[in-house]
């Protein structure tokens, strides 16, 4: 808060402007817990309440964003304004209310009707731990625009800032932005929720030797003179709000797609991503036009959180899945698809997650049938299903519903990751088994079609649902059974199983080598992709002895692996094993790679021993400079949990 003299000033204001306030929302997300729904009809009350946000779109809401950035290394900050167009939905309304997460509001100033701008009286609150600080903005006047001057923490959530070293090429430093679920109130104050699209234009000024590139109409040919402007025409949620800055230069797949990457990687990531093209065509022909002009990819340092993030005309990807053999550009084909289902359709709150994810991983799987073959979305299936099935064991049901009731969630970043992509995909499926791939391929295009550039709830979903799908075609699924998808826990006994031939042979090449050590015949092993190795590896025991495992690293040298998703499966055997042999490979990876996905289970599985716990804390400590901060917090929790659990043991 700036100060209790400015507090009562805006008091002031505000009764002299408002005739009619809305509550604000609560600093503490978990107080509608005692509320939640219990029924259908609640649920759909309840549904466009964001929970995560302190915005009141009901009573203005942002509709053009216009930044005014400066990127400065050294400080490893962002400081400049953001000017908001505003629709003011409540002619009585006379407070405009932001998210905001660690920034400095230095000035607040609203255009009059003679285009004059004058200061605006503010109150920035103290901090909630989850949703940041409400940034209130006194408007009697309605201004319709609002200019909000600011700089950026160095500790930013949204943000990270890598030394030159941290870097592949080693000479330029880098930043990248990452906004999904609520941290892009940590670069730019905003209404930060999916109920808010707006579009956006950004000048954006950084050291010369840095390429500057947003989630925007980014020009492959533009000049890196330190100078850039950029446009996003078609509306967004602030989620996608996205900005990266380092050392990138640009090479086309085709006329509307291409890679962004440092030099030294550019070229393999072009090999590897070579069928995005085709990915494009197959989804316009299921789905319907591309409605974002390109398709470009920025392949960011290892670090990055995630495998990708599906900011509009220019997602984030991961290194990770540069494999060589083209076994793991999956994950190009998921963030390809949320140009249809997330970015066009939004979720309008972080509850109702799956709307974007399992719609997208859905759309995914299709994506790989048709490029690939049925076999490769098959394997796919199963691993995601088995991973369901393991953390379904442990998780709270009341985490394993698609639309979440209010309070379920402290920070929406911890939603289950299994529920929203895997049984969200799971269900569409069993949709489209019910009703048949044709009808349920032009349902889904009439829904893209329908709610484009729209953010929408579960309810509004199954609203649709209703006439354009049960009704439609008689007889096929109950309403009852869609709801017992989205509301109840678990997986329904009617969901569509998936089998595979191939992994058929992994499995029987296991079960071989566990009953007398054989090891499979190479003329097998050499035609495994990823995903054999993966299911090879997971189908294992919880433990190995020594030997067994020696013999596994003689034949196939996974200990050491390039391949992080056979990594994030072998390191965690070893370590449960006792097999201290990889250990040094443990480390060099947990120091190299900063994606949660990868690196979690190795974590998880080393704190729960005294001397995995200490060789934890002694990579954590090396690799934490070149963490996210939302990997960071990851690991964090995960240690201090497991050294909380031994304090409470040792009284």
């Amino acid at each position: 808060m700036r100060s209790s003299l400015l507090t009562l000033c805006l008091a002031a204001a505000l009764a002299a402007g408002c005739s009619s306030e809305q509550a604000a929302t609560p600093a503490d997300p978990t107080a509608a817990a005692t509320a939640a729904p219990d029924t259908t009809a609640d649920a759909k009350a309840m549904a466009e309440v964001d929970e995560y946000s302190y915005a009141e779109p009901d009573m203005v809401r942002i509709k053009d964003l216009a930044l005014a950035l400066k990127v400065d290394f050294d400080q490893r900050q962002l400081s400049g304004s953001a000017t908001y167009t505003l629709d003011w939905v409540d002619p009585e309304g006379g407070r405009l209310i932001l998210d905001t997460r660690g920034l400095t509001v230095d000035k607040v100033v609203g255009e009059r009707e003679d285009g004059k701008w004058d200061d605006l009286t503010f109150v920035l609150d103290d901090a909630d731990e989850v949703l940041g600080s409400k940034l209130t903005i006194a408007a009697p006047k309605r201004n319709p625009r609002i200019r909000v001057s600011y700089t950026t923490s160095p500790d930013a959530s949204g943000l990270q800032w890598l030394t030159p070293a941290m870097t592949e090429g080693g000479k330029t430093p880098f930043m990248f932005s990452q906004s999904q679920q609520i941290h892009a109130r940590s670069w730019v104050p905003l209404q930060d929720t999916p109920r808010v699209r707006f579009t956006y234009t950004a000048h954006v000024t950084a050291p010369k030797d840095a390429m500057v590139l947003m989630s925007a109409d980014n020009d492959p040919k533009a000049a890196r003179d330190g100078d850039y402007s950029f446009k996003m025409p078609q509306p967004i949620p602030s989620y996608l709000l996205a900005i990266a800055a380092g050392d990138l230069v640009f090479k086309p797949i085709s006329g509307r797609s291409g890679v962004w990457a440092e030099p030294s990687a550019v070229d393999k990531s072009v090999a590897e991503f070579a069928d995005t093209e085709k990915m494009i065509e197959v989804t316009e022909k299921l789905y319907g036009p591309y409605r974002w002009e390109r398709y470009d990819m920025l392949v960011l340092p290892p670090s990055f959180p995630y495998g990708g993030m599906e900011n509009p005309r220019l997602s984030f990807i991961t290194p990770t899945v540069i494999v060589g053999d083209k076994s793991l550009v999956s994950l190009i084909a998921h963030e390809l698809a949320h140009s249809w289902s997330g970015n066009l359709v939004t979720f309008s709150t972080p509850k109702d997650g799956w709307l974007n994810e399992g719609f997208t991983s859905y759309v995914e799987n299709r994506i790989v049938e048709e490029l690939y073959g049925k076999a490769q979305a098959d394997m796919e299936n199963v691993i995601a299903r088995n991973e369901l099935a393991a953390e379904y064991k442990d998780l709270d049901p009341k985490l394993q519903v698609l639309a979440l009731r209010p309070g379920t969630l402290s920070d929406p970043d911890g939603a289950s990751s299994a529920t929203v992509y895997t049984k969200g995909a799971w269900f569409l499926q069993f949709l489209e088994q019910r009703f048949g791939r044709d009808d349920f391929d032009a349902f889904l295009r009439d829904y893209f079609d329908h709610f484009a550039f729209q953010s929408i709830p579960t309810t509004k979903f199954l609203e649709y649902v209703q006439p354009n799908l049960v009704e439609k075609y008689p007889g096929k699924v109950t309403m009852a059974e869609i709801e017992q998808w989205v509301y109840e826990p678990g997986i329904p006994d009617g969901a569509p199983k998936t089998e595979s031939a191939r992994f058929d042979a992994v499995d029987a090449a296991r079960a071989a080598w566990l009953a007398d050590g054989t090891v499979p015949d190479k003329a097998l092993t050499d035609g495994w992709v990823t995903q054999e190795w993966v299911h090879f590896v997971e189908g294992m025991p919880q433990t190995l002895d020594t030997a067994q495992l020696a013999a596994l690293d003689a034949a196939y040298r996974f200990t050491g692996t390039p391949n992080g998703e056979i990594a994030q499966r072998w390191y965690p055997l070893a370590v449960r094993s006792g097999y201290a042999e990889a250990n040094e490979a443990i480390a060099a990876f947990l120091e190299k790679i900063g994606r949660r996905k990868l690196i979690m289970p190795t974590y998880a599985e080393l704190v729960k021993t005294p001397e995995g716990l200490q060789l934890a804390e002694t990579v954590f400590a090396k690799a934490r400079p070149g963490y996210h901060p939302i990997t960071t917090a990851s690991v964090e929790s995960v240690i201090a949990e497991a050294k909380g659990a031994d304090a409470d043991g040792a009284k």
